[in-house]
């Protein structure tokens, strides 16, 4: 066997590795995306699901109106500054925990990754109505503490995004900590002790030593919470009644669910899903990008 020909043989040796999970994920996945796509270019609507009325092509109507719908882009806005805010308290706190980790007995370190792994665990609707009922007007654990008797958290906007982004980093902070606390912890010893016997506190060396180390990492960490807060759906619906007062605290995803289903726009509610969708691929690609020169992917 020539040299080029093994070179060839290694290169195709992961694509055959991933067959059996391409045989199992691409129908999963593709034909409900190509029913997304084609039920966007029709009129759909509840005559259309009765049977009443035949479904009428519309080709890019239904995107040509949703970027002319106000609405749209200040949801959109909305989505982009919230998914950016949780990304980015989730990095600081997962990256804090992890140095806490590197600095603590094995007992605490022990009590705190369960703690955190418990959080990680449990399913978002569970923890969504948890704190809900927390801030309860009424009944709330913390209007009951702070004596604030029947104060609605949810009724500012920013005040609403603010709990429901808590929730979410609170979901997600454990996979950045221990991401990065397993690199930490391959950050050879004698470059943080260099560090510290040089006097350079905890922020100066994760800021100055470790985070350089770290970057491919860091960038992978951040792309991957980037897609999980951009499509937060469960979150925002459960805690502030489908989007709020008003629909203030509409994100895409709830956005797309009204007008899918409580307005029987399915249509107008298929090119929400597209566009999230592509949106979404740009994202991925960057993390498949990113994880092919870590070596982690072809």
């Amino acid at each position: 066997m020539t040299v080029s020909a093994t070179i060839r043989r290694q290169r195709l040796t992961p694509l055959w590795l991933l067959l059996p999970a391409l045989a199992v994920l691409v129908p999963m996945f593709a034909y409900p995306l190509y029913q997304l796509g084609l039920l966007s270019l029709f009129e759909y609507g509840q005559p259309q699901v009765s049977g009443g009325e035949p479904a009428r092509f519309v080709g890019v109507g239904n995107f040509r109106a949703l970027f002319d719908d106000p609405t749209f882009w200040t949801v959109l806005g909305q989505t982009v500054v919230f998914a950016a805010g949780c990304v980015v308290v989730t990095l600081a706190v997962g990256a804090a925990l992890a140095v806490l980790l590197t600095r603590i007995g094995p007992l605490a370190r022990a009590v705190l990754s369960f703690a955190a792994l418990t959080a990680w665990a449990a399913p978002a609707m569970t923890g969504s109505v948890v704190w809900a009922f927390l801030f309860d007007s009424n009944l709330g654990l913390v209007n009951e503490v702070l004596g604030l008797g029947g104060y609605n958290w949810f009724y500012d906007r920013s005040v609403a995004f603010a709990l429901v982004g808590a929730v979410v980093v609170w979901h997600s902070f454990p996979f950045v900590m221990i991401t990065l606390y397993a690199g930490i912890q391959a950050v050879p010893t004698s470059v943080r002790e260099a560090a510290a016997l040089d006097g350079a506190s905890a922020l100066t060396t994760f800021r100055r030593i470790i985070a350089p180390i770290l970057r491919p990492l860091i960038i992978i960490v951040v792309i991957q919470s980037i897609i999980w807060d951009f499509k937060v759906f469960t979150q925002i619906y459960v805690m502030t009644g489908c989007g709020g007062i008003a629909g203030q605290n509409l994100v895409l995803n709830v956005y797309a669910y009204q007008k899918a289903f409580a307005s029987s726009q399915y249509g107008l509610g298929s090119a929400i899903g597209i566009v999230m969708t592509v949106i979404l691929l740009v994202v991925t690609l960057l993390y498949l990008r990113a994880l092919r020169r870590t070596g982690e992917a072809l």
